[in-house]
């Protein structure tokens, strides 16, 4: 078996537009300000964005066929094409007033249709979109930040990932990508144990919090102590996740590791991860 990470993820349209507000023109969606390398345009009075800016922020998968464009999100789906004004939305053609469009090797698409289509509600005010989606409830709690934490040899780092789109997408993988039920291991740690084989140790602690700052859920991800010969690990799972709140144990994949991964990373370049504490030397 390889090891791979020493600490977890460690990182790295309606609009009546002037074209003052044009060159000013920025997204917020759930108060966070969308780090983009390519700024909004506007083409006839209408907002445009890359389609990054919806894949990753809001939560719609994205398929390409050739140059159709296909959304996707629970049970809502918009086909758009390239150059084109005709759009499919769960099987019914529409019209937009702005055609899709390629630009300097990205995809522009209309981000009011899109993010309402999807049950986002989209304000303006001064040159900024703002987009709301609807936040994660667990146990009828809703869900305002996730607290992720990871320690390194010397210290720690703690993150706030805002966006309720990254809520819901991780949340998803923690209950859906656990395996099988087990035990709990003999001896698990934030430190890495060189002693002891079949210890774990813990890659790093997410923490759904409520709006007045309590935890509703916590899961941690473990990996095994590897820097032991191979038989003497024969048996052991690679990763585990622990539900903190139940005390349950399950089997968790590297496929469902890097999914995290990169959807923490992706939280982290959009602007949606912010460093409260890092006490790293």
């Amino acid at each position: 078996m390889k090891k791979f990470f020493t600490g977890l993820f460690l990182t790295s349209t309606l609009f009546v537009a002037t074209p003052a507000d044009a060159a000013t023109t920025q997204i917020k969606i759930d108060d966070v300000v969308v780090k983009s390398d390519t700024a909004p345009e506007q083409k006839n009075n209408r907002t445009m964005v890359p389609l990054r800016v919806i894949s990753e922020n809001l939560g719609a998968q994205v398929h390409w066929q050739d140059s159709q464009i296909t959304l996707s999100m629970d049970q809502t789906t918009i086909k758009l094409n390239l150059n084109n004004r005709t759009v499919i939305k769960n099987g019914q053609k529409e019209q937009l007033d702005v055609q899709p469009y390629m630009k300097n090797n990205r995809t522009y698409v209309p981000i009011r249709f899109i993010a309402e289509t999807f049950g986002s509600q989209v304000h303006y005010n001064d040159g900024t979109v703002n987009i709301t989606t609807e936040p994660l409830l667990i146990e009828d709690e809703k869900i305002k930040v996730l607290r992720y934490e990871y320690h390194m040899t010397m210290g720690g780092v703690i993150q706030d990932i805002k966006g309720n789109a990254y809520h819901q997408a991780l949340f998803k993988i923690f209950q859906e990508k656990k395996g099988d039920k087990v035990e709990a291991p003999k001896d698990y740690y934030w430190h890495l144990n060189l002693e002891t084989p079949g210890s774990y140790y813990k890659l790093g602690q997410f923490d759904f919090m409520s709006h007045d700052q309590n935890s509703v859920r916590q899961y941690d991800i473990y990996t095994l102590n590897q820097p032991f010969p191979e038989e003497l690990l024969q048996g052991y799972p690679e990763y585990l996740l622990h539900d903190f709140d139940g005390d349950n144990w399950y089997i968790f994949s590297e496929q469902a590791v890097k999914s995290i991964q990169q959807l923490i990373n992706s939280a982290y370049n959009n602007g949606f991860s912010k460093i409260i504490s890092n006490t790293v030397a």
